[in-house]
């Protein structure tokens, strides 16, 4: 915030981090504090750069990466963009003629705002009149504007069309970072703002990993200043006696086929004006390049493709069927995730073998300071499960220790922050996390199906102009396509698959009859082809030559026409040959066929019959609810498996890849691990997984050898109820240490009516005895307590026995427990929400930022004093179920 930062804050908050298990920080520059501007550093300024080399070394010597905004606050832009390459709009004004009229006023910007403004200048003038006549009288113009033209006969509408400009400023901007936001499909624009920046970074990317550029929100950026030389160029004929089409209300089928061939440019110039310049100029410093493109006007499998660092972003809070999972309708946007909007980045990278995918993850997951660590679990392995393996927070929050708790806070993010009460507990998620992404980026990704995405169904739209594919926007541009369909529907069934472009297909080839766009990227069974009403023909050629070249390619419905405006019918004749070529034959269970070279076309409505033909199985685990993503390696496969199903399963499962293979199960919440010594004769596992819960399985090759045998909970004996004496000591938080207490049975510190404990945040020990009979122990025991808000560390005999942080709440315990008299503590700790309660309802200012200052969940001032006192600390009973395993 602000730039504000000294050595000592960042010496101290990155050794925290780390400790934490946090293993790298991105650096994005923001807005300030206030009462601290004398401290902030201008954005590029060699104190600021000091900063940015001091923070790069001692991430490094705390085993840390560091990665780095292009500019400050979002989206790219700022004072390295000057007026002329600001982010640029399509700005209409019409005028009438009748027959023998002249224009009396000259044709000149007439917006106050854009008058005079480098870069907005006439692009054409074009003249139509009602009989369907179009003239282009641009060099009728003189120089003052005025029109030496005048119709001889009939009525005339003229369109005069500039490059204006959005006027949008940096959102969020850091002391010198204020300015534009730059024209992204202007590669002349990028340079210049990346060549003032080198002349600030030299040329070197300080230690800087990777560069990067956050989610595309340029609002009305429809235009750049060549976009007419572009379109022509691109498209094959002028946009300019269009312009009344493609800026007017008409919605015919002439106006579709414009606009899309419109998007298809926009995409063309974000691609590779700004993506592909981006990444080489990041790649030029010897460093990577890190993109969401998730909001942009363009193809977004080509978008994340023409990067290293693929970045998606979760925002909002998904509803899941887990048992005890708090989601209040209050505290949660009306948003819902979608996994696969996820998997276009997923996608892009395992196509073009890009090792690492990442996510901007926990976006406002629910509201201020009511973020529970079990409910980031869910939400990250749905990330997981999508195909993301390099997890980022939203966000962290550089705070001085001179700050007063809670110290610097962002407005829209979880605050994984060291003042958060939680914090002392965040090594739980940390290390789920980081055992998850150890497998999730080992090997490559193992995915059969490789489906193509027909965004020109999308950009044949004769609705509005640009068309943004945002997050926000899935239910007009993803969900109701047959593609959505098609994909949730294999997903859902145990099918594992990948999206792919146009773009992409071109690259594509057939190897050994199996899918591959690049040599270091994914191989595929199967190229699948879903509904599509229109495809261009060098997309359908494409796809014939890969069957040709031994790819099996099979077709939901052969597309029914071509995209776009130019040479439409001669297209169509191309397409409409092309498919008469197919001289299909039918198969004993009415899939079409046609043989082509060494691999063949499989046309057929039930997709799953012609993958089946095709060979290519689902994973019939699947029919339990479970969701998986596989990945591989030359010894075998592994499998992350989640349950978020309502129910516990615990049954045998079939896996497709099992046959012949060894077999080891992974606990990536407690890190246990062991070797399964019989798979029910090498077709299924018996998986044991309770709702809430992840395991990994790996199948291998080779034996597992020098480790342990896995166990399963065969049977449980009537529990133990600890229900001796129990004492609660309040050991860190604030805003003061509530007295301790004694109990008969743990109960939440917030039930109690004194004040205090209802606005303590912090942590606090539930402590208690119990004896156990002599003689032999069960096989093992089960710690489960009747509610924890929001997270307890156990210990057992004065041992560390784990951590209870996410459902279903239960630990095993029996190596620490000991026959007679044991001891146990829990270490409750809860949300911040019942101190922040406490601090608005007094008046204790703690929220006092420039620009956006600090905002609810609705984007409403923020204001806790309303609120109820959360639930927080321990419920009885506290249970101890002895069990008996088995191997």
């Amino acid at each position: 915030m602000g730039s504000a930062v000294d050595k000592s804050n960042i010496s101290r908050l990155l050794k925290n981090y780390a400790a934490a298990g946090i293993g790298g920080v991105e650096i994005v520059p923001i807005y300030g504090a206030k009462g601290y501007e004398s401290q902030y550093l201008n954005y590029l300024s060699p104190q600021w750069f000091a900063m940015v080399d001091y923070s790069v070394t001692e991430a490094a010597k705390n085993n840390m990466g560091t990665d780095i905004a292009v500019g400050t606050g979002w989206p790219i832009g700022g004072p390295q963009a000057g007026i002329a390459d600001a982010a640029t709009c399509l700005l209409i004004q019409k005028y009438t003629l009748k027959a023998g009229e002249s224009l009396t006023k000259p044709v000149k910007m007439d917006n106050p705002k854009q008058t005079n403004l480098p870069g907005v200048t006439l692009q054409a003038l074009m003249a139509y009149d009602d009989n369907g006549n179009t003239l282009d009288v641009t060099t009728r113009l003189n120089a003052d504007g005025t029109l030496n033209w005048k119709p001889e006969t009939g009525n005339w509408e003229l369109y005069a069309a500039f490059a204006g400009k959005t006027l949008q400023q940096v959102k969020r901007a850091a002391p010198g970072g204020e300015g534009y936001t730059l024209d992204h499909f202007s590669k002349t624009a990028l340079h210049n703002y990346l060549k003032k920046t080198d002349s600030a970074y030299g040329n070197t990317s300080h230690g800087i990993r990777s560069f990067y550029n956050d989610s595309y929100e340029v609002y009305g950026a429809n235009w750049t200043a060549d976009f007419f030389t572009e379109f022509r160029k691109r498209r094959g004929y002028d946009l300019k006696p269009y312009l009344r089409e493609l800026t007017g209300p008409s919605v015919t089928d002439k106006v579709a086929r414009i606009k899309c061939d419109y998007r298809e440019t926009m995409a063309d110039l974000m691609l590779e004006n700004f993506t592909h310049t981006f990444s080489n100029w990041a790649h030029g410093k010897k460093s990577l390049s890190l993109n969401q493109a998730h909001g942009s006007p363009g193809n977004l499998l080509d978008l994340y493709a023409g990067v290293d660092i693929a970045e998606a972003e979760t925002f909002g809070s998904s509803n899941f069927r887990i048992p005890g999972l708090r989601r209040d309708s209050a505290d949660v946007r009306n948003v819902d995730p979608d996994p696969n909007m996820l998997k276009f980045a997923s996608s892009a990278a395992h196509v073009m073998g890009h090792p690492l995918i990442s996510s901007e993850t926990f976006t406002w997951l629910t509201e201020h300071f009511k973020t529970s660590w079990s409910q980031c679990k869910p939400e990250v392995e749905q990330v997981f499960l999508s195909g993301i393996n390099h997890v980022f927070f939203h966000g962290t929050t550089y705070s001085p220790s001179s700050a007063p708790w809670p110290g610097w806070l962002f407005y829209a993010s979880v605050n994984f922050v060291p003042s958060n009460s939680l914090w002392p507990h965040v090594n739980g998620l940390n290390d789920y996390i980081t055992r998850c992404q150890s497998v999730l980026q080992a090997g490559k990704p193992d995915n059969d199906i490789s489906i193509y995405w027909p965004v020109f169904d999308a950009w044949q739209n004769p609705k509005g102009l640009d068309m943004p594919l945002k997050v926000h926007d899935i239910d007009e541009w993803l969900h109701p396509t047959p593609f959505y369909a098609l994909v949730t529907g294999l997903q859902k069934r145990g099918y594992s698959l990948d999206f792919i472009s146009d773009r992409m297909l071109q690259q594509a080839q057939g190897k050994n009859n199996r899918l591959s766009v690049t040599d270091s990227g994914s191989i595929y069974k199967v190229l699948l082809v879903p509904r599509a009403t229109y495809m261009p023909t060098t997309t359908f050629e494409q796809l014939l030559r890969l069957a040709s070249e031994g790819v099996t390619v099979v077709f939901e419905q052969l597309p029914e026409d071509v995209p776009g405006l130019h040479n439409t019918d001669e297209q169509r004749a191309v397409l409409k040959q092309l498919k008469t070529k197919l001289q299909f034959t039918t198969l004993t269970s009415g899939i079409q066929e046609y043989k082509t070279g060494k691999g063949r076309i499989l046309l057929h409505k039930n997709v799953e019959e012609a993958l089946s033909s095709a060979q290519v199985y689902r994973e019939k685990i699947a029919d339990s609810g479970l969701q998986f993503i596989r990945r591989a390696d030359n010894n075998g496969k592994y499998y992350y498996i989640v349950n978020h199903t309502s129910s516990a399963i615990d049954q045998y499962l079939p896996f497709e890849n099992i046959q012949g293979s060894h077999v080891l199960i992974m606990d990536p919440q407690t890190g246990k691990y062991g070797r399964v010594l019989t798979n029910n004769n090498g077709s299924a596992v018996r998986v044991q997984i309770k709702s809430g819960e992840a395991i990994i399985i790996r199948t291998s090759k080779k034996a597992f050898t020098g480790m342990g045998v896995w166990s399963y909970v065969n049977a449980q004996e009537k529990p133990v109820i600890l229900n001796n004496e129990w004492q609660l000591r309040f050991t860190e938080g604030g805003p003061v240490l509530p007295a301790a207490k004694t109990m008969a049975s743990p109960v939440q510190w917030s039930s109690f009516s004194d004040t205090t404990t209802q606005n303590f945040s912090g942590t606090a020990a539930y402590s208690t005895s119990f004896t156990l009979p002599k003689g032999k122990l069960a096989d093992d025991y089960i710690l489960a307590p009747g509610k924890i808000n929001e997270s307890a560390k156990v210990w057992v005999n004065g041992k560390y026995a784990g951590q209870l942080w996410s459902i279903p709440y239960e630990l095993r315990i029996g190596k620490w427990l000991q026959p007679g008299k044991n001891t146990i503590r829990l270490e409750v700790a809860n949300l911040m929400a019942n101190r922040i309660r406490y601090m608005d309802r007094n008046g204790i200012t703690w929220r006092n930022y420039h620009e956006i200052n600090f905002v609810n969940i609705n984007y409403k001032n923020f204001d806790a004093s309303g609120w109820q006192v959360q639930p927080s600390g321990m419920e009885g009973p506290v249970q101890l179920i002895p069990v008996s395993v088995q191997h």
